[in-house]
């Protein structure tokens, strides 16, 4: 791996485990094994190398949701696959851990691929929800954007929930009942 693309990787984890303030120059060149003038070489400074870093997160975040969202299955199935998909539970959401991040949020520049992702994947989630009831697998009437935001709440929230209990089961409780909310009609 090049020493960029390490100084990105080393911010990405200490920014999720720190958070912007706690992510120093020196724990980063400590955690990419890089020497002290290569984060001013490669990037203009912290503020840079952490939007390169919150960038790549924010993609790798659209990536995994959109691998299930967009895979097979009726609109249904693939709302229970994003939900159910393997996380971290514990460890917590990295894009979700930005938005508690005052320096993050105190900034637009850095701000904006957090916003810019959780309106894509908020919008991903109510195309599929009219989709479903579109073919009369929801209840009419649903609004696709409020479900999305509820399906984006459950699993921010529930990662707060399991981080603050220590167990995952908070979070797995809230995915099963906004999956028996939203489970297919039958007639």
């Amino acid at each position: 791996m090049s020493t960029p693309e390490r100084l990105i990787e080393s911010t990405r984890e200490l920014l999720w485990e720190r958070g912007y303030v706690g992510t120093s120059p020196k724990a980063i060149l400590e955690r990419a094994d890089a020497g002290q003038g290569s984060m001013y070489h490669h990037f203009k400074g912290k503020p840079d190398l952490a939007m390169a870093a919150i960038r790549r997160t924010a993609e790798e975040m659209r990536a995994t949701a959109a691998a299930v969202l967009d895979g097979p299955g009726t609109p249904y199935e693939r709302i229970e696959a994003y939900l159910r998909r393997e996380r971290d539970v514990l460890r917590g959401c990295p894009v979700g851990r930005l938005t508690m991040d005052p320096d993050v949020i105190a900034s637009a520049e850095l701000r904006a691929p957090v916003d810019e992702t959780l309106a894509w994947l908020r919008g991903r989630i109510a195309g599929i929800v009219e989709e479903g009831t579109a073919q009369g697998q929801f209840a009419p009437g649903l609004d696709g954007g409020e479900i999305a935001a509820a399906v984006v709440a459950t699993v921010q929230g529930g990662y707060v929930l399991a981080r603050a209990s220590g167990s995952p089961a908070a979070f797995d409780a809230g995915v099963r009942g906004l999956l028996s909310l939203l489970a297919p009609r039958t007639s």
